[in-house]
């Protein structure tokens, strides 16, 4: 009889850790992820757009939790854009800056397993499209507004995995170009961006009222 109220007991602390685990929520967290880019073939002239899919998408951040469902982050992204053409050949740095407002919905998400955490992120920006070589006149800058959607797998309490989808829309429009030429590698659009990477854990605090 009392081994198996032990056991009840070890059963009651194991559950109880998994559970804290999903609130375990750090205060100040890095990011990094790698991964692939599509911009919109509308931001560039008709004649030579980008390839659908580009490699690579670096993206850089540091986040900070209010609470254990709301933050905010302030986050740089590089992107980098090929020629679809190889006749009109171009490369396009595309690079943001964003602040952005973070939501952790996870600890209401009971059918979440207790290793995973979704979280959604919202804010403006500003967009800077470079094409490179004798292209750089054709250079670009614009407000965005990036929204994307994230999924966390902690490894343990410092380090979790996660898969970032993101849409940066850019409030802007192709300007006419005179000839058209002179408007190659110039990027004026949105863009979506997939990524995977590493969330680092910069503080002591996990429960974060």
């Amino acid at each position: 009889m009392r081994l198996q109220f032990l056991k009840y007991i070890l059963a009651f602390f194991i559950l109880g850790n998994v559970h804290a685990q999903r609130k375990e929520i750090s205060t100040w967290s890095a990011q990094i992820s790698l991964g692939v880019n599509s911009p919109s073939k509308s931001g560039f002239i008709n004649s030579a757009p980008a390839q659908g899919l580009n490699f690579p998408t670096v993206n850089l951040g540091v986040q900070r939790m209010f609470s254990r469902t709301l933050g905010a982050k302030l986050d740089y992204g590089f992107n980098r854009f090929k020629s679809e053409s190889d006749i009109q050949e171009f490369k396009v740095n595309y690079s943001r800056i964003n602040a952005q407002l973070v939501y952790n919905p996870s600890e209401a998400l009971n059918f979440l397993p207790q290793p995973m955490q979704v979280v959604l992120h919202a804010g403006p920006g500003f967009s800077f499209a470079k094409p490179l070589g004798t292209l750089d006149d054709n250079k670009q800058s614009y407000l965005n507004f990036n929204l994307g959607f994230e999924v966390h797998y902690e490894i343990n309490k410092k380090v979790k995995l996660y898969t970032d989808l993101s849409y940066i829309y850019g409030f802007t429009s192709l300007d006419d170009y005179n000839p058209e030429l002179l408007g190659l590698g110039a990027f004026n659009g949105s863009v979506i961006t997939l990524s995977f990477g590493v969330s680092i854990a910069l503080s002591g605090c996990y429960y974060c009222e």
